[in-house]
């Protein structure tokens, strides 16, 4: 057995936004699914808060959190990717290539369902930005009956959009979330790493020379 040597790559913070968003994101489809409405939202606020620290430690968090890190060009990650095919691709202590920009595409997942969440619950005339000072429009009588209904203002056509965008903001991510577990499996299995322990301990084991 090769002699193994242990890394600190991942700080707390990073490990326990990490944990947190997997169950405040389970808990807001769950949720979303029955009809729980107070928690489905309570959870979405979660997610927002959560979202702003990992945009804000991506810029000026550890080392390895850093955007800087993981951003790598579009011929650096394909490169990657078709390494991956030797089944010997270059090892990262961070993020690789192909998971850098799955980072970046869950944080535009996450930003694209918590936008979303925040308009349809403000067609209901609920939420944050219902609260907000509206900004008056010039609109037609009869269109802005056809389109916000008869409900003060909100519902509507508007309640719906929102809400179908909601819902395929959600199927995105879980679409992304689909790619990133099979990301983590391959590269678990092609650096012979367990990544889902590094995530819990912050530490990766690697192999020495």
């Amino acid at each position: 057995m090769q002699e193994t040597e242990s890394i600190k790559v991942w700080d707390i913070s990073v490990r326990v936004f990490h944990w947190a968003l997997v169950v405040f994101f389970a808990l807001a489809y769950i949720t979303g699914e029955i009809e729980t409405e107070t928690l489905h939202a309570w959870a979405g606020y979660i997610i927002i808060g959560l979202l702003i620290y990992r945009i804000v430690w991506g810029l000026i968090g550890t080392k390895y959190a850093r955007f800087s890190d993981f951003i790598y060009s579009p011929a650096q990650i394909m490169t990657y990717i078709k390494s991956l095919l030797t089944t010997h691709p270059k090892h990262y202590l961070g993020h690789n290539p192909a998971g850098g920009v799955m980072v970046v595409l869950l944080i535009v997942g996450l930003t694209a369902v918590s936008w979303t969440g925040l308009k349809a619950y403000e067609a209901e005339g609920k939420g944050p930005l219902a609260a907000a000072p509206a900004i008056t429009l010039s609109i037609p009588v009869a269109q802005a009956d056809d389109d916000w209904g008869d409900h003060g203002g909100y519902g509507g056509k508007e309640d719906e959009f929102w809400e179908e965008a909601h819902e395929a903001a959600v199927y995105f991510m879980l679409l992304l979330i689909g790619l990133h577990l099979g990301g983590v499996a391959v590269s678990s299995l092609l650096h012979r790493e367990n990544l889902v322990r590094a995530m819990v301990t912050g530490r990766k084991q690697l192999p020495r020379e």
